[in-house]
């Protein structure tokens, strides 16, 4: 890796810099690893022969794979159940130690719904089962369950239920697939999972910490991104409700407590069934994924480090990829600045975060179709501003 001179006067003189881009997606215009092309263009445009490192990160949601992947994992694919009953090809990630990377909504996300078509009461999660099954008939030790966009709001019953477990209604029948059924549901028996659970360390790797109901849950706030109505966030936030409270008498006390516990509410609730049926730790994703993509050994070699996502905004401070990173090289001492589609921030809460300076597309292309449309061009010549200001 080539190493470029760079003349500070603020910092005493003359160094070498050692750039490490690690940003998140720019959702629906770049995947991180793109990112981090157009960025590293844009910055040898300027200085030929910077050193770069590229550590493409998320934040558990999705890209989470493609990030793992960009690391060194390897894809493996497996045909599972969609979150409307259609088969669908979802991938996860397996490292040599036996390290998986599972992202939920590979199996059960949005994505998988016919356009504008949604499936708020009836979506599930069945076919994250069948994917963290994969992983594990592939030999994972340890998984990183990420979870986020999501098409369900079914407290993680369609996981367990292809995981082993059983949730019946008062006739002894097997619960329909989804939040609303849950209603219905009389016995829950977790007594069948995979016995492979017990030994496999699971981490649930989320950027939200919402409880599982009740107005800050996951039908509440994000059942309407999932196509839910007024009426129908009333009826699954009451059929979550009734969902913990049978399993505590499965499982006991514990299912009262990771109700009410952080990320319990995340991507539908799933995070809830991982916590209660897994024993999965929560951990925030930005967090995890740091750790498992090796972001700390490149830290340590980089004097300036890019992060940033398609908009960086008041939900970009709440646990999202450019505030850990930022945080993470703040501690280390490393100077961040961030590249974005759009900013909506002042610079007071951008230093507060930890980061110097952002650069917008929107400032050398006000027009947001465009700027979509032409965002890898548009991110070399922000690459390029920011090379002058931070590497020349």
């Amino acid at each position: 890796m080539a190493d470029a001179a760079r003349t500070d006067p603020a910092r005493g003189g003359a160094r070498t810099a050692r750039v490490l881009i690690a940003a998140d997606k720019f959702k629906g215009s770049l995947t991180a690893v793109e990112v981090a092309e157009h960025v590293t263009a844009g910055l040898r445009r300027v200085v030929p022969d910077v050193g770069v490192t590229a550590v493409p990160v998320a934040d558990g949601g999705d890209g989470t794979v493609a990030a793992a992947l960009a690391a060194g994992f390897t894809r493996h694919e497996a045909r599972v159940t969609g979150p409307t009953g259609a088969p669908v090809t979802a991938a996860f990630a397996l490292r040599g130690d036996g390290t998986a990377v599972v992202e939920m909504a590979e199996a059960s996300g949005l994505q998988h719904l016919p356009a504008g078509v949604f499936a708020p009461l009836t979506a599930g999660t069945y076919g994250t089962g069948e994917l963290l099954l994969a992983a594990l008939d592939a030999g994972a030790a340890s998984i990183v369950l990420g979870v986020g966009g999501s098409a369900t709001t079914d407290g993680g019953a369609g996981m367990l239920t292809a995981l082993g477990a059983r949730f019946l209604d008062a006739g002894g029948e097997s619960l329909a697939p989804g939040g609303g059924p849950l209603r219905e549901l009389a016995t829950a028996d977790l007594s069948g999972l995979d016995p492979r659970l017990a030994r496999t360390h699971v981490v649930l790797a989320s950027d939200v910490d919402n409880p599982l109901t009740g107005p800050t849950g996951a039908a509440a706030v994000y059942g309407p991104q999932k196509g839910a109505s007024a009426a129908d966030v009333a009826a699954l936030d009451a059929a979550l409700a009734h969902f913990a409270a049978v399993l505590g008498s499965a499982v006991g006390p514990k299912a009262a407590t990771y109700a009410a516990a952080p990320g319990a509410g995340a991507a539908g609730g799933i995070g809830y069934g991982a916590l209660v049926g897994l024993g999965a730790e929560f951990r925030p994703g930005i967090e995890v994924l740091l750790d498992v993509l090796g972001f700390a050994p490149a830290l340590a070699r980089a004097t300036l480090v890019i992060t940033g996502e398609g908009s960086l905004d008041r939900q970009t401070l709440y646990g999202k990829a450019p505030a850990g990173v930022a945080a993470a090289a703040r501690a280390a001492g490393v100077e961040v600045v961030a590249v974005c589609g759009r900013l909506t921030l002042p610079p007071e809460a951008l230093d507060a975060a930890g980061i110097r300076r952002a650069y917008a597309l929107t400032d050398l292309e006000p027009d947001p179709a465009r700027c979509m449309a032409e965002a890898g061009p548009l991110l070399e010549r922000a690459a390029e501003r920011l090379a002058r200001d931070f590497l020349v």
